[in-house]
């Protein structure tokens, strides 16, 4: 017995110093929360050119690697938010961002928690504020689709852990993401500073909303040039027009950006034919409005034609798709990619978590792949190597295990282990 008295004495002490560490004696009005200041993604226009072009890159990586390979997850990938939730809030209905996120929140290995507007009303029952800290306490990240985009924005001001923006009235980053994959995969390019889509011309046709806005921002960063033809009434608000400005001083070759009212102009010499729902969701009433304001929109083969669009043209539509917006011929025909594209989003959410969450707001080539091409020199159709030897080397993805400052045991959220040990769904 008195041999084991030195251990007690220690095993006392190490107890007495994790009671000191994790005391409840804070304030009530002061909620505790997380160390690590998380990185949200609440637009394009949040990131860097260098950094949207890494998203893209890793979406095509996980893509290219997952299904030229076995068709599985890497294992150091389906663990990395093993035991650990995320929180779907959602208050428009979905399909592809609901089945991508949860598809790309399993692939880490975490667990999606669906929370639809019959589960959870934003700022109604309970404020946005309350709501925040209470999801933000529970859970890994927070994957929001809301109407206003104040709501959003509130949630992450608010959470202590990372907030992505999964379509608000203003923003649709993941959808960008998806697309410039997209786009990417029908230019392919052998740079390996840039996507290589520089000089290229989108032309969107229809009307201006939350995705124009970020494809936008987004098309400035990377060089892309832009038109977007609009019924009198319908063009991009003022304030936006200001943002997607910002966007091309963020980039050292800018795209260009150009207005119409007529579709024919926007098209000329166009590589990418764009649209979107005439009505979104909300704007019901307005239906018989908007579809007399919008006619001599739908694009056609013919309307293609007229403008001059590039004989090798294709098209896009982030869907779902009403017959007005786009011809059958056109949607399904062999120049629309709706369909990679839509696939894409499952990537791109992938690439997004991976970021945000796993590597805790770090945008770097990921490093899941490494092995899979070194080993299989995994290659693009044109002969581009997705994943250098050397971006791997330079640019290591996170270590789950030990603290960025050295100290062991920070999560991949920032939180020491211990703070989160009692609640495997804690954030």
């Amino acid at each position: 017995m008195p041999a084991l008295r030195p251990a007690i004495a220690a095993l006392r002490s190490l107890q007495r110093t994790q009671c000191r560490r994790y005391s409840l004696a804070a304030s009530p009005a002061t909620p505790q929360t997380s160390p690590f200041a998380p990185r949200h993604l609440m637009s394009i226009a949040d990131l860097t050119p260098a950094e949207l072009t890494t998203l893209v890159r890793n979406a095509e990586n996980h893509k290219t690697s997952i299904k030229s390979g076995t068709g599985e997850i890497p294992l150091s990938m389906r663990g990395a938010l093993a035991g650990r939730t995320v929180a779907m809030t959602f208050s428009k209905r979905s399909t592809r961002t609901r089945v991508s996120t949860e598809g790309a929140i399993a692939a880490f290995g975490g667990s999606p928690m669906f929370l639809g507007k019959d589960d959870i009303q934003l700022g109604v029952n309970e404020s946005l504020y309350d709501t925040s800290l209470v999801l933000s306490s529970m859970t890994a990240a927070i994957v929001a689709r809301v109407g206003p985009h104040s709501d959003v924005a509130d949630l992450a001001k608010h959470s202590s852990v990372p907030v992505i923006n999964a379509l608000s009235d203003l923003y649709h980053p993941l959808q960008t993401i998806a697309d410039f994959q997209t786009i990417s995969e029908i230019h392919p390019s052998t740079s390996t500073t840039s996507l290589g889509l520089e000089g290229l011309k989108i032309a969107w046709v229809g009307d201006a909303n939350n995705v124009l806005y970020d494809l936008a921002i987004g098309a400035m960063k990377l060089g892309v040039d832009i038109s977007v033809a609009t019924p009198a009434g319908y063009e991009i608000p003022k304030e936006m027009k200001t943002v997607i400005e910002h966007a091309a001083s963020t980039s050292p070759r800018a795209g260009k950006f150009i207005e119409t009212r007529v579709p024919e102009d926007a098209i000329k010499n166009a590589d990418i034919l764009v649209t979107d729902t005439w009505v979104s969701m909300g704007q019901e009433e307005e239906t018989a409005k908007r579809l007399k304001a919008f006619e001599g929109f739908q694009i056609t083969s013919e309307l293609a034609k007229r403008g001059g669009a590039k004989e090798s043209w294709s098209f896009m539509h982030c869907l779902p798709r009403h017959p007005e917006e786009v011809s059958d011929e056109v949607f399904y025909g062999p120049r629309s990619v709706v369909f990679q594209e839509a696939e894409n989003r499952l990537w791109a959410a992938i690439s997004a978590l991976e970021a945000f969450v796993v590597n805790k707001g770090k945008i770097h080539v990921s490093s899941h792949y490494a092995v899979f091409f070194r080993e299989h020199g995994a290659r693009r159709d044109d002969g581009y190597e997705f994943l250098r030897e050397s971006d791997f080397a330079l640019q290591p993805g996170p270590d789950l295990c030990v603290g960025e400052d050295g100290g062991g045991g920070e999560g991949v959220d920032g939180r020491g282990v211990g703070e989160v040990e009692g609640n495997h769904f804690a954030g």
